[in-house]
């Protein structure tokens, strides 16, 4: 009784501390841009979407509609789902393993760092978790006794599952294999309550089928085939390194124990112990597998979520046969893993501390940025005409200024990223592709940051095509450029002669974070496509320290070879910064163009560090 009754009240602080935690954080952390679409698509109330079934955008359109237009709102019911996953872990275990290894299985899922920070942000991977444990619940508890209570909560797991996500087929299929491999699993689907829920598993699915099947199997299409290149790629290594890290090694072991010894383990329940281990570990291993063949570029550490919370059901049967300090170790690191998961959410929710990773490969762009990007947007339509209408580059610019603004019908342009994202076909249906006719002024908003460097020129010159040669833009530039947005006043009447776009720049030297002391040299190259540039500013931590001698011979066209500036081969330039003026330590290296056309556009800052002297 003390055990358990300890493990009780750690289960409850740990619910209270870690469910607290979430909401501050939720408050505060800037709409991931998968989370921006989704609200919009929200705003668009349907059965289904090209990306995925219809559950998720209804679950932010009805946190929004409980909480006003603000992020807290948006994710609120992903949160109480994230607060309830523990319960219903904790539960299950309680019911095969005993009470202490239920609130040890709960406390367990508050701690996994995938799981502890499910619920944060308003993604399909919510409620595909709910829908994967209830399904693991109720098959639990059919293959004891086949019961309408238990045929039921099947249902209702596959009637959520199928309204989640495509990858919820995945679930299902485990679940089949290990309901195949076990006697009482064959028996227990030769029972016709089993196959009404099931009936009503595959019912769910018919609104994203007729989805497809109006739109040339478009969602499909993109799930299935064009996001995954199919083919075997080293790259997948990476996938089988990081898991141990998001789920903290020691807990990782007891997973894999777990799913190994639940295959042969006997006892009272012995069936639902082989039934939860193969679950998850068959789910589990074909992740890993799958990682080699699949989308890479993408986020999807993620995915195994499922596979891990049923074995986190039986990991404190394994855990409680181990030697003491090696248990405590396998809790401290659990909960050390937690701390971090959120530290990065917190870190990504703090302008100042988004600065400071500016140029890392963590820097986490996709949170970055909008809410000035919005102010922005508001001033300039306020000095244009009534009645214009902002025009988004792509379909991330268009659907975080839906939400910062309050609209969800902002025009975008057709981009690369909007296919890569499967984005295309929805934007389509909704009649918000624009190809670059306008009968009213618009405020066209571009992002170069989600634009490969060696890519950019094309671009500009796609959008010329879309809408003509780009007026000087004005510069939203955050965290040192590396988060930047352009902003163009279109007139209603398209401009006509050469293809004008916005400057490109580079520096040869210093190389990033280079090591400097005395006169730093400075040297590098930039033009303007149409008319060229006047003069280029050089700047240090966003001070100007004059202008760099811009004109010098630097031919590009070998790698820019459809460049139009007038000025080519002379687009280079050099200059010299003391930096014995400055203190030892990081500054920022920046540029400030200035285009022939009149317009000023500030470039990305680059970091250079000062020695001591």
């Amino acid at each position: 009784m003390q055990g358990e009754q300890r493990a009780r009240t750690i289960f409850l602080w740990l619910w209270t501390l870690v469910t607290a935690a979430k909401l501050v954080v939720a408050a505060r952390l800037p709409l991931f841009v998968d989370e921006a679409f989704y609200w919009q698509e929200g705003q668009h109330l349907a059965a289904a979407y090209s990306d995925l079934p219809g559950l998720t955008a209804w679950l932010t359109r009805l946190g929004v509609e409980l909480g006003g237009q603000h992020v807290l709102a948006l994710r609120l019911p992903f949160l109480a789902i994230g607060a309830l996953l523990p319960l219903l872990v904790s539960r299950i275990a309680a019911r095969w393993f005993g009470n202490v290894a239920g609130w040890q299985a709960g406390s367990l899922t508050l701690l996994m760092p995938l799981s502890a920070t499910l619920g944060l942000l308003a993604v399909p991977d919510v409620p595909m978790a709910l829908a994967a444990v209830l399904c693991l619940d109720a098959g639990a508890r059919l293959l004891r006794n086949v019961d309408a209570s238990s045929a039921v909560k099947l249902a209702l797991g596959l009637l959520i599952g199928a309204l989640s996500h495509y990858r919820f087929i995945g679930v299902i299929g485990v679940g089949f294999i290990a309901l195949l491999a076990l006697p009482q699993g064959r028996r227990m689907l030769a029972d016709p309550r089993v196959w009404v829920a099931l009936a009503v598993g595959v019912v769910a699915w018919l609104p994203l089928l007729a989805w497809n099947a109006d739109n040339h199997d478009a969602g499909l299409k993109f799930q299935v085939v064009e996001r995954h290149p199919w083919a075997f790629e080293w790259r997948g290594l990476w996938f089988l390194v990081i898991q141990p890290m998001l789920v903290t090694p020691i807990l990782c072991i007891a997973m894999w124990k777990a799913a190994l010894a639940g295959t042969r383990s006997g006892g009272g329940a012995r069936v639902q112990w082989r039934y939860f281990g193969l679950v998850g570990g068959v789910s589990t291993l074909g992740i890993f597998a799958l990682g080699f063949f699949t989308d890479v570029e993408r986020i999807s550490f993620h995915w195994p979520l499922p596979g891990y919370l049923a074995l986190l059901v039986a990991v404190p049967v394994i855990l409680n046969g181990w030697p003491r300090w090696l248990r405590r170790t396998g809790w401290w690191l659990a909960g050390l893993g937690m701390v971090l998961a959120f530290g990065y959410y917190l870190m990504a929710s703090s302008s100042s501390l988004r600065e400071q990773l500016a140029g890392d490969k963590y820097y986490p762009r996709n949170f970055a940025g909008w809410q000035p990007l919005a102010a922005a947007v508001r001033e300039e339509l306020q000095q244009m005409p009534e009645g214009s209408r902002v025009l988004a580059g792509n379909f991330k610019v268009g659907a975080e200024l839906g939400f910062q603004l309050g609209r969800g019908d902002i025009d975008v342009l057709p981009h690369p990223l909007n296919d890569k994202h499967g984005r295309t076909a929805q934007l389509a249906q909704w009649n918000q592709l624009h190809e670059g006719e306008r009968d009213v002024p618009m405020l066209l908003v571009l992002s170069p940051s989600d634009q490969r460097f060696r890519d950019l020129l094309a671009r500009y010159h796609a959008i010329c095509e879309q809408v003509g040669p780009l007026p000087p833009p004005r510069v939203v530039s955050n965290d040192h450029g590396f988060q930047r947005f352009l902003l163009f006043r279109l007139p209603v009447q398209r401009a006509q002669g050469a293809c004008v776009t916005p400057a490109l720049a580079y520096l040869d030297s210093p190389a990033n974070a280079e090591k400097v002391s005395g006169t730093l040299a400075v040297k590098g190259w930039a033009f303007k496509e149409g008319v060229g540039l006047l003069r280029v500013e050089v700047l240090v931590d966003g001070r100007s320290i004059g202008d760099a001698r811009y004109g010098r011979e630097h031919d590009i066209r070998s790698f820019w070879s459809d460049s139009n500036d007038p000025q080519h081969p002379r687009v280079g330039f050099d200059a010299e910064v003391d930096t014995t003026t400055l203190t030892p330590g990081r500054h920022w290296l920046g540029l400030r163009l200035h285009g022939r056309d009149g317009s000023v556009e500030q470039w990305q800052e680059q970091p250079f560090v000062v020695e001591k002297r």
